[in-house]
């Protein structure tokens, strides 16, 4: 596919990085001449030079032709009308990133009446995901599939986990009355596992259990894991993933204190969330930290704009005794010392903003096939949990699982039937209409028959 982005920023890159993986045809349009000859050194892409909401430019970048075009600048603004150019000039679909608060509500007549195919609000989404791990404290990660009927949760293994130390397939024999939960995936030593039946978990690893929301949380109240409950959450930064997590959370019984070192941005924040507490100050300031309670608190997330800010406030945090620190990082290069301190929450609004959009792409790209409905991206990117809707005339229907070819390296997780979740075993077949969650430990799916085949 041909894809147009504007905005070399961090996703706009980040984007373009993926799309090339994937083999599609590039072209990258910014302003900053400089910025394009670094992406244009280090990426197979074709740059542009002028403003993605200049027609010209979009001419001159083949927007006749483009059969995507993503908006990625730092305005939601230009995003928009980039969109709405590009559009009435001949692209198919239109993506744009629109972070604003103000535009939340009215987003749905926005993107009807400018002709944007799809919004992506890094910092809402972002926020989502972050109101998770605090529902469920213990979590190193969780998405949901099938409109939430199936949560995929990742945990660290420790020693005292009843699960360690046995073989997957003799966990439900060996320990009586456990939950039955689809062991997805497992990363250890920085290596990515679809366990089989003899595999046996290591106190260490970062294990995905998938099934429905039910059944996980009764598999995590078995292990004893679901004790900690999260009332009071004190925030690094008064960004917009703060505003977003604050009126998410709020509902929920969570007091939220937000600590911001710029004086305006606190006052804003006061008048927004006045059931909040703002806190004006430098969240850097260890004393200020301590004083504000910080020992007591059940969770601290770091949300300011530099991530070596979050790291250090986080470690010491987590030093001082809090039970669940999640910080905002978004580059990948911090990852492994990041795990190796101890940090595991680690929330990146890039890598998020990618899911959501590479998700889109591969829908497109299936074309006739069996789309891609959710995509998410595990263990840094090592692995991808795809969930497809099954179609009446695809050849692996009714085909019982064990009469299936299913691709190396994948594993097909969980099916949703008229409501009803579980696990399938080789007896067992997919029927029109099924939600079916797959694991790969690999990129670039985008059709569910590319996996299964008769």
């Amino acid at each position: 596919m041909r894809i147009l982005i504007v905005g070399d920023g961090k996703v706009g890159h980040a984007v373009a990085e993926e799309l090339i993986r994937e083999e599609h045809d590039v072209v990258m349009i910014d302003n900053d001449e400089s910025v394009l000859q670094r992406t244009e050194d280090t990426l197979d892409v074709l740059c542009v030079h002028g403003s993605g909401a200049d027609a010209r430019t979009l001419m001159s970048a083949g927007v006749s032709r483009a059969d995507i075009i993503i908006a990625a600048t730092h305005s939601d603004e230009t995003n928009m009308l980039c969109c709405l150019i590009a559009k009435k000039l001949g692209a198919h679909y239109a993506i744009a990133r629109i972070r604003d608060p103000e535009y939340n509500e009215s987003l749905n007549i926005l993107q009807r009446e400018l002709d944007i195919d799809m919004a992506v609000n890094p910092e809402r989404a972002t926020a989502l995901e972050i109101g998770r791990l605090l529902r469920f404290p213990f979590a190193t990660g969780i998405e949901s599939f099938a409109r939430g009927r199936v949560e995929m949760v990742e945990f660290r293994a420790h020693e005292e986990d009843a699960i360690v130390n046995i073989p997957v397939k003799d966990i439900n024999r060996k320990l009586h009355g456990i939950p039955q939960v689809l062991y997805a995936a497992v990363e250890r030593d920085g290596e990515v596992y679809i366990p089989n039946g003899d595999f046996v978990i290591k106190a260490g690893d970062k294990v995905h259990v998938a099934a429905d929301m039910v059944t996980v949380t009764a598999f995590f109240r078995y292990l004893g894991k679901n004790k900690m409950r999260v009332r009071d959450v004190l925030i690094l930064g008064g960004s917009r993933i703060s505003y977003y997590l604050a009126k998410n959370i709020m509902p929920m019984g969570i007091h939220v204190s937000i600590m911001e070192i710029n004086e305006k941005k606190a006052e804003m924040l006061s008048e927004l969330l006045p059931e909040a507490n703002i806190i004006c100050g430098d969240g850097t300031d260890q004393d200020l930290l301590e004083q504000e309670g910080l020992s007591n608190m059940d969770a601290f997330v770091a949300l300011s704009n530099r991530d070596e800010e979050n790291l250090m406030t986080g470690l010491f945090a987590s030093r001082q005794g809090v039970p669940k620190v999640v910080v905002k990082n978004n580059h990948v290069s911090y990852l492994g010392l990041i795990n190796d301190l101890g940090l595991d929450s680690i929330i990146s609004p890039k890598s998020i903003t990618c899911s959501t959009i590479l998700r889109y792409v591969r829908a497109r790209v299936s074309g006739g096939g069996t789309k891609v409905e959710k995509l998410y991206r595990l263990m840094n990117g090592k692995a991808e949990a795809l969930e497809f809707v099954a179609r009446l005339n695809d050849p692996y229907i009714g085909v019982p699982i064990r009469d299936l070819n299913i691709r190396p390296h994948t594993l097909v997780a969980v099916i949703v039937r008229r409501g009803k979740v579980f696990v399938p075993f080789g007896n067992d077949h997919i029927e029109a209409g099924d939600n079916v969650v797959i694991i790969a430990c690999e990129a670039g799916i985008s059709d569910l028959n590319e996996v299964i085949r008769v």
